[in-house]
């Protein structure tokens, strides 16, 4: 399974406005464990398992655009459609 996603992620991590374009599963990975501002959540640490798990072939590179998605409306990050 790729680790690239159909449909790029763009979401302002460095403050409203500043928007960076996550496009596969290893950015998203680095990006939900050096620039997230939460620390703890439940779409957080599901996002982590669909990310690792998506990566290992077991979960679609969707899943895990899908659920790195849920984490930041969780986190309250905008996302620029």
């Amino acid at each position: 399974m790729s680790n690239d996603w159909n449909k790029g992620v763009s979401l302002a991590l460095e403050g409203p406005g500043t928007f960076t374009t996550i496009t596969n599963n290893q950015q998203a990975s680095w990006a939900l464990i050096e620039d997230w501002p939460l620390e703890d959540g439940e779409a957080l640490d599901a996002a982590l398992l669909t990310l690792e798990a998506a990566m290992k072939g077991k979960k679609s590179a969707e899943a895990a655009r899908l659920s790195f998605i849920a984490a930041a409306h969780e986190a309250g990050i905008e996302i620029k459609e």
